[in-house]
């Protein structure tokens, strides 16, 4: 587990003359030496990439090699070289602190029957991991990943007066985390989404009749217009008076008319 110690025995009891070496990885990084002739005990943190510095020890006394506060940078071969004697291969294993599974309703995915109710049970960043479902003690459904910082999802469909146990589990080899669900509870958490989805619907109900109403209102104020403009036409009447001409400006026999304007609205 990532933080812990892992120590690599020799399975010697005591070291007399034997020279040792550790090596890490396809590469053979040389990363500890044992040479007891000069009575000396060598690490090379700077090995591999820099990723051992200020996490070896060597047993002076055994040869065995501990890794401090491992990481899953430290996963990998490891191999033992005792001169002369013998030599021995180990496969190191790390894995992450597991999270604790969030579980949530999943709003945004239809359910087969209005009596159902649609779950999501995530993690994030994990890696060689197998995440879910049970109900009681069976299996329901499950998903493995081998990859390292992934993020994983797993639905379930549940009736909502269901009255079993469900729970959302992610495990790796050594251990694991569980969620245990109320379902009573989960699956009323989309009523304020719901709610806003009416009052969205209803605000723009609203705003169609206040359109249509406005529009309403506009034709109804050209057609007053309309009308107004054709009640204020003025129509002139002539009436004719005729009056004797004027000797010194108009001809014998021709006479002129003159004809008053009334105005009538």
């Amino acid at each position: 587990m990532e933080g812990d110690s892992a120590t690599l025995n020799t399975d010697l009891t005591e070291i007399r003359e034997d020279d040792i070496l550790w090596k890490f990885g396809v590469k053979n990084s040389l990363i500890a030496q044992i040479n007891r002739n000069n009575q000396t005990i060598l690490t090379y943190d700077d090995g591999a990439d820099d990723r051992f510095r200020d996490r070896l020890k060597v047993d002076h006394q055994t040869g065995s090699l501990t890794i401090t506060d491992i990481t899953t940078e430290h996963a990998g071969l490891y191999t033992l070289d005792i001169i002369g004697v013998k030599s021995k291969t180990f496969s190191v294993s790390v894995y992450a602190h597991l999270p604790v599974p969030v579980t949530r309703r999943d709003c945004t995915s239809s359910s087969s029957s209005q009596q159902n109710c649609s779950l999501l049970c995530s993690v994030v960043n994990v890696g060689h991991v197998t995440l879910s479902w049970y109900k009681g003690n069976s299996l329901l459904s499950s998903i493995s990943v081998s990859d390292l910082s992934i993020s994983l999802s797993l639905p379930l469909e549940v009736e909502y007066q269901e009255k079993n146990s469900y729970s959302c589990v992610i495990n790796n080899p050594i251990t694991n985390q569980t969620t245990h669900l109320d379902i009573s509870k989960l699956c009323h958490t989309c009523s304020g989404f719901g709610s806003l989805i009416f009052r969205i619907c209803i605000a723009g109900s609203l705003l169609i009749v206040a359109a249509v109403g406005m529009f309403c209102w506009k034709r109804r104020k050209t057609n007053q217009k309309v009308q107004t403009r054709t009640e204020e036409i003025t129509y002139i009447d002539p009436i004719f008076h005729k009056r004797n001409a004027q000797k010194s400006h108009v001809k014998k026999g021709d006479h002129v008319d003159y004809a008053p304007v009334v105005m009538r609205k």
